[in-house]
């Protein structure tokens, strides 16, 4: 393709012819072409092949890692189907998988008026505050902020968290029986910290997920903020028609 024989903007152009060579030449995985190469083979500039490579980031064809250059994004089953994510350890080990949690943080906190809000608790009332790293063969996979209500799981200690999966704990050492888990996403972009902990751009795709866990009490005893990388996850659903 002769670039800038049409009126559609140059990084747009590449856009498509990367786009074409992902789809029929690369396979998942493979290292993309330098940003220089792709300035030299195409004759543009630098700053319009960054633009053509964050587009393609964007739209989940490639993976950008700081250090190592872009890879073509892997969108086979291997990502995680956030239908049966109601644990990430175990269904990273059933996709032969090596989960990996990290706490970046555990500490107390009040209540403010959005968990108010949210956890069914008073203003000001002590919560646990857990920040982890969730990562898969050694890839950063998501970012989790749960909060639990202190006055249930009043001896939780960091290393119990770095010892066995949060639910085991709720469930085997606080015999809080865990009813259902709901949980909602929606479609965002990177933040600075995110991004950094991700191994993803600032402003790359992202899933931001809303999960609320009941006990068989109706109580919730768990509420988590989490930040996905969109390459890895896919959502999917099945309607039913009742005839």
């Amino acid at each position: 393709m002769a670039m800038g024989a049409r009126k559609q903007p140059l990084y747009d152009q590449l856009v498509d012819i990367l786009s074409e060579k992902i789809e029929h030449e690369y396979r998942p995985g493979d290292l993309m072409p330098s940003e220089r190469e792709l300035s030299e083979r195409y004759g543009l500039s630098r700053t319009t092949v960054r633009l053509a490579l964050q587009e393609l980031e964007r739209l989940g064809l490639v993976v950008r890692q700081h250090g190592r250059g872009t890879f073509v994004a892997d969108r086979s089953a291997q990502t995680t189907n956030l239908m049966q994510a109601y644990s990430f350890t175990e269904q990273m080990r059933g996709m032969g998988r090596d989960p990996l949690t990290t706490i970046l943080e555990f500490s107390e906190v009040e209540a403010d008026k959005n968990l108010v809000e949210h956890m069914n608790v008073r203003l000001g009332e002590r919560l646990f505050k857990i920040k982890r790293l969730r990562s898969a063969d050694a890839m950063p996979m998501m970012v989790e902020r749960t909060y639990l209500p202190a006055r249930k799981f009043l001896t939780l200690r960091r290393p119990m968290l770095e010892q066995k999966p949060l639910y085991d704990i709720i469930e085997q050492d606080f015999h809080e029986k865990i009813n259902v888990a709901e949980e909602e996403f929606f479609a965002s972009i990177a933040r600075p910290s995110d991004a950094h902990m991700l191994d993803i751009s600032e402003g790359a795709p992202v899933l931001d997920l809303v999960r609320t866990t009941y006990n068989v009490h109706n109580e919730i005893v768990e509420y988590t903020l989490s930040v996905a990388r969109a390459d890895q996850f896919k959502y999917k659903v099945m309607h039913q028609r009742n005839v």
